[in-house]
């Protein structure tokens, strides 16, 4: 006897589970119709690429709007404890801030205090060894710049893969240095045996040299890219320049780009922001190669800027 379709109640419960099954199929397909099980993954264009997570890193910025005094300092020229600070009236809580020099251009990371006595002469008041760390000489007003620091997060991508070297080419360390090359052993008279010792002896300038034609190039690079106001010269890095230091005041950031150019390097300045949170970042490049970018930041290094990093522009 056939079952029926329908009952007083309406579908049979063999019915009802064919409807529920269909159902569930229904469900497991994605909108391409393929069927997929809930939990496996997904293959063909169903699958999705797991972006990466950006990374952060802390930089030392300017930040004028918590504390900047630029006016007179002085060292009394007695010996002082605690290390490099300057000292200042109404200061409400210690401070980490940059002291310069404004008659020589030197500079100093120290901490900032509240002044406790107010004697008469420069509001600022320097300790024996930022005077001697800026080339403040005692009893001698100069006129400093003090500006507090802030830390603030920077988005960073992972540094670019160093190419393969080619093929016949050994790395060591950062140099890639030739691959020896077995030769044929041959008897040699002993004048023609010493001119081949004297053609074979390392030259000892040659990396000093190699490296100093590497930042010439990137050089030549950056003067080509600064005159004609070209952003996009032909490097084949994803982050050809090097950023120096970014800065909340414009004259700084002039500063620092003319210390750079003092070094035979061709800096420059990028605006960002508006208004009150408007930064001068000074970067230097476009590097042509990732050897030239290395070289770059370690003579930017070498001046002071430890925190000299990558950037694309």
């Amino acid at each position: 006897m056939s079952t029926p379709l329908f009952d007083g109640k309406g579908f049979t419960t063999s019915r009802l589970a064919l409807f529920v099954l269909a159902a569930v199929t229904l469900s497991a397909c994605d909108e391409t119709g393929q069927a997929f099980l809930s939990g496996g993954a997904t293959t063909g264009a169903a699958a999705t690429e797991t972006k990466a997570e950006a990374e952060f890193i802390e930089q030392d910025v300017e930040s004028p709007e918590v504390f900047y005094a630029l006016e007179a300092g002085l060292w009394d020229g007695r010996p002082s404890l605690g290390g490099v600070w300057v000292a200042y009236p109404d200061v409400k809580q210690p401070e980490r801030v940059v002291i310069r020099n404004q008659t020589n251009g030197q500079y100093v990371i120290g901490a900032l205090f509240r002044r406790e006595r107010d004697l008469p002469g420069p509001r600022l008041q320097l300790s024996s060894d930022a005077a001697e760390a800026i080339g403040v000489l005692p009893g001698a007003p100069v006129e400093l710049e003090v500006v507090a620091m802030r830390k603030e997060k920077i988005e960073v991508t992972p540094p670019e893969p160093e190419p393969a070297p080619e093929p016949g080419i050994e790395t060591d360390g950062d140099v890639a240095v030739a691959a020896p090359v077995e030769v044929e052993a041959q008897s040699l008279d002993p004048i023609a045996a010493a001119e081949a010792a004297i053609e074979a002896a390392p030259d000892t300038g040659t990396a000093a040299a190699e490296d100093a034609s590497v930042v010439a190039a990137a050089t030549v690079g950056a003067a080509a890219a600064e005159e004609t106001n070209d952003d996009t010269a032909a490097s084949s890095l994803k982050k050809p320049y090097v950023q120096v230091a970014v800065f909340s005041v414009e004259k700084n950031a002039k500063q620092v780009d003319e210390q750079m150019r003092s070094i035979g390097l061709i800096p420059r300045i990028v605006e960002t922001g508006s208004g009150d949170a408007t930064k001068w970042r000074v970067l230097v490049g476009p590097a042509m190669s990732w050897n030239e970018r290395r070289l770059l930041t370690k003579q930017i290094k070498a001046e002071g800027y430890s925190d000299a990093f990558a950037v694309a522009n």
